[in-house]
């Protein structure tokens, strides 16, 4: 690969073999490079290829402005997620986590600390992206000095999951903030505690964390099978007439429409929920 462009001493830019521009980053890389010169593939530490023009300049504007340092962080961050996850993430996490974090560094700095509203929805419903988060303050106070709250762990566990689902930051905030709302109707109108570490209160939150997705996404289940629909509707009746209370606070609230196919499911979830909690209280 010849290189292209050079941002700074440590990243700059070519074209693969497939004549994709990328951005290449290692320690000393654009050292006394030009345009023109081959690049040095000993140093090469990682390759970025994005998914589109416009996302490899955002990239590039990212990296020529940013430290080294809180790329390299970032970038640690993101290989430890896609280990401890075993999943793809979406390539645009290395900008938005990377500007998050140096940012959130900044403000630390100058003493700016927010707190996040979503702190609980986040430790319960996204656990393992949380567990990541909490690693990644640990690195950044580590490698950067700076000592975050767990305020910050949850909001880089955001970032996780928008890279895991391809959404954006402001519909993973609207998923997060919906799964709460139907957890607290079912809790309201059963009056049960959820055991949050049993298998049936995982499985709930999964079914959740999909059916918001679709929902927001337009992508609802539609199989037509009114008699499997009818057939729970009977069967729990008390969970279905809660799966009505759901579907109307997602309609009058956020403005979206349950099919019967996912009222059914949903169904099945939240009795499967509200046995277990019964036999828990005998």
């Amino acid at each position: 690969m010849k290189v292209t462009k050079v941002i700074n001493n440590n990243v700059v830019c070519a074209y693969n073999a497939n004549n994709k521009e990328v951005v290449i980053m290692g320690k000393g890389i654009g050292f006394k490079v030009k345009e023109g010169d081959v690049v040095n593939k000993k140093n090469i530490e990682k390759i970025f290829t994005m998914n589109s023009q416009s996302t490899v300049d955002k990239l590039k504007e990212l990296l020529e402005n940013l430290p080294m340092e809180h790329i390299k962080v970032s970038n640690e961050i993101i290989s430890y997620s896609r280990r401890t996850l075993g999943k793809r993430l979406n390539q645009n996490i290395y900008i938005t986590l990377t500007d998050h974090i140096s940012f959130a560094v900044q403000r630390y700095k100058e003493g700016m600390q927010f707190s996040n509203p979503l702190l609980w929805e986040v430790k319960q419903f996204y656990k393992s992206e949380f567990l990541i988060g909490e690693y990644a303050i640990r690195l950044i106070k580590e490698q950067l000095g700076v000592d975050m709250s767990e305020d910050e762990a949850a909001s880089i566990a955001l970032h996780i999951v928008n890279a895991e689902y391809n959404t954006n930051m402001k519909e993973a905030l609207k998923i997060t903030t919906l799964i709460g709302e139907i957890l607290n109707i079912v809790t309201d109108l059963f009056e049960i505690e959820l055991d949050k570490e049993s298998l049936h209160y995982s499985r709930l939150v999964t079914h959740l964390k999909f059916l918001t997705q679709r929902l927001f996404l337009n992508e609802q289940l539609q199989n037509n099978d009114d008699i499997l629909a009818d057939i729970i509707k009977t069967s729990y009746p008390s969970e279905y007439e809660c799966s009505l209370k759901i579907k109307n606070h997602i309609i009058n609230k956020h403005g979206h429409r349950i099919s019967d196919e996912e009222l059914a499911y949903l169904t099945v979830h939240i009795r499967r929920m509200t046995v277990l909690s019964n036999e828990m209280s005998k």
